[in-house]
């Protein structure tokens, strides 16, 4: 599994433009979470860890709170979910995972960014059974024995639990995410959860080396991220520049 959590989409907060996409991406969510689940952070746990995920990536409050009202004010757009599936430059494997209020939209924007980027389009399940869906959580450490202890004592059911370069991995099945979190927190109260989140994890990794295909790899990864529908893109490429 390696580094999988390193080879998810990254804060996209660099430039002007990109923190604008960032911030559309998390009012869209708080707006679904709020709307499925209720507007009381306390209430609903999705909703809650949106909001906790928003801030650790700078999102201001007051885009956090405009998404809510919106929420409360009820009527506004209809967000459904989309999820795209194929094969990226290199013969990687990608999963795409989109909030969209108009599906043929969607679909055209994400096709053209498989189309002109060296990749395909598959049909649903082309490789999602590639792709263990998991909670994952990363924080600095090396004592993975007291990790998987502290976790196994909360009864949680633990996939994998990796040490590399200071950082300590924990992989657990989707389902374990709020028991696995709360467990970290009460066991470990001093250490900051870096990354918490639920993502499609690759089971293998698919080595990319050569210059021309690294670019043509990120060109696509770009146009992916500039589609405005677009939440999150899981990958299995490991880049060795």
């Amino acid at each position: 599994m390696g580094r999988a959590y390193q080879n998810r989409k990254e804060s996209m907060a660099k430039t002007a433009g990109q923190k604008t996409r960032l911030y559309s991406r998390y009012g869209k969510e708080l707006y679904v979470c709020a709307k499925n689940g209720g507007f009381d952070p306390d209430g609903n746990l999705a909703l809650r860890h949106m909001i906790t995920k928003a801030k650790k990536d700078q999102v201001p409050a007051h885009v956090i709170e405009r998404a809510l009202e919106k929420a409360k004010g009820g009527g506004g757009e209809d967000y459904e979910t989309a999820r795209y599936e194929g094969f990226g430059p290199g013969g990687t494997m990608v999963i795409v995972d989109c909030l969209t209020d108009n599906g043929k939209r969607t679909f055209t924007e994400v096709r053209q960014a498989f189309v002109k980027n060296d990749a395909k389009l598959g049909s649903p399940g082309t490789v999602g059974h590639m792709f263990d869906h998991q909670a994952v959580f990363a924080f600095k450490g090396e004592d993975e024995e007291a990790v998987l202890e502290a976790l196994m004592m909360a009864d949680v059911d633990v996939a994998d639990i990796e040490v590399e370069d200071g950082i300590i991995s924990v992989f657990a099945p989707n389902t374990e995410f709020y028991k696995a979190k709360t467990a970290l927190n009460e066991a470990f109260p001093e250490t900051e959860l870096e990354v918490e989140e639920i993502a499609f994890v690759p089971q293998t990794m698919t080595e990319i080396s050569d210059p021309e295909v690294i670019a043509q790899f990120e060109k696509f990864q770009a146009a992916l991220e500039d589609c405005d529908d677009v939440q999150n893109v899981y990958h299995n490429a490991d880049i060795k520049a």
